[in-house]
């Protein structure tokens, strides 16, 4: 049965394409002030900031793309979409953004081994606290739109403009033990280089993972079980999960165990009551298995 977009999911498409555009443009803006600050004062570590707030806007560009292929229909050589062709884009960018923290990472030792102290002004002073207030107004506004949506993606990024104004934290406290440790500059470039390089590990492992497959999470059956609880009138026992993640849509398999009394009609009529229950709530396709209950049965001591 097609399924089509209910108006939470057209409201979570659009949250993600208003947070993604905010944060795209504030965050060029950032690194284009950041990057002049840290060519001005000679700094590693302002111009590695820059290119961190770059990542975030490429991780919004993420978020605006993957609201992009969710809303794409799947075609005839393609019948499960392609939002998948999105991890493979994050992969590349993970891989891009751990190079340049490599880079970073042989600056800043090639700085402390030539002895190289970066000259912080009062442009670097007020970039970074610049840097600071708008990544954190931008991590308020996507937790906002985040939890008004209760968009997985939004918190991400989120969190990823959170990590951006804490690296900038650091650089600055740095820049006030600048006249009492020549290396300061050396060691926040590593720093923040790490940073990137946690960042980039974080964007591959959960890419990954998406791609190999991944079994559904306690809390996600918890919320299936619930609803099947709420939809359903009759004794009804759930088993045998499987989730397909394909990055613009879900979809969800399982078995349920129901009286044997129960004839085609009455069973299929409670199976589609509950896919369209787990769409409505979950935006997740499902596909139900129905098998008869027996009280005998030792299968039925391990469903709820």
């Amino acid at each position: 049965m097609k399924k089509e977009l209910t108006s939470k999911q057209m409201d979570k498409k659009k949250a993600s394409y208003l947070e993604g555009t905010v944060s795209i443009f504030i965050n060029i803006g950032l690194f284009i002030i950041k990057l002049w600050a840290g060519t001005v004062s000679g700094s590693i570590a302002i111009t590695a900031d820059a290119w961190h707030s770059l990542s975030d806007t490429i991780s919004s560009m993420v978020v605006i793309v993957g609201a992009k292929l969710s809303s794409k229909k799947p075609d005839k050589e393609h019948p499960f979409g392609h939002g998948r062709w999105e991890q493979i884009a994050a992969i590349f960018i993970g891989f891009l953004l751990s190079l340049i923290a490599y880079d970073f990472v042989t600056e800043s030792i090639i700085q402390f081994q030539s002895k190289e102290s970066a000259n912080f002004g009062t442009l670097a002073i007020v970039v970074i606290i610049i840097s600071i207030l708008a990544n954190e107004a931008l991590a308020q506004y996507a937790f906002y739109l985040g939890r008004k949506t209760k968009s997985i993606s939004i918190k991400a990024d989120g969190w990823h403009h959170r990590t951006d104004a804490l690296s900038s934290v650091v650089i600055l406290v740095g820049i006030f033990f600048k006249d009492y440790f020549w290396w300061i500059d050396s060691l926040l470039g590593i720093i923040v280089a790490i940073m990137i390089f946690y960042a980039a590990y974080k964007i591959v492992k959960e890419s990954i993972t998406k791609l190999l497959g991944e079994n559904p999470s306690l809390e996600l059956i918890q919320e299936i079980e619930t609803i099947i609880r709420v939809v359903s009138s009759t004794d009804v026992f759930p088993h045998h999960y499987h989730i397909h993640n394909y990055i613009s849509h879900r979809e969800l398999t399982f078995h349920i165990m129901l009286d044997p009394q129960y004839d085609i009609v009455t069973a299929h009529n409670i199976a589609t009551e509950i896919e369209d229950k787990i769409f409505s709530e979950l935006n997740i396709v499902s596909t139900i298995h129905i098998e008869p209950w027996y009280p005998e049965n030792e299968m039925n001591s391990k469903c709820v």
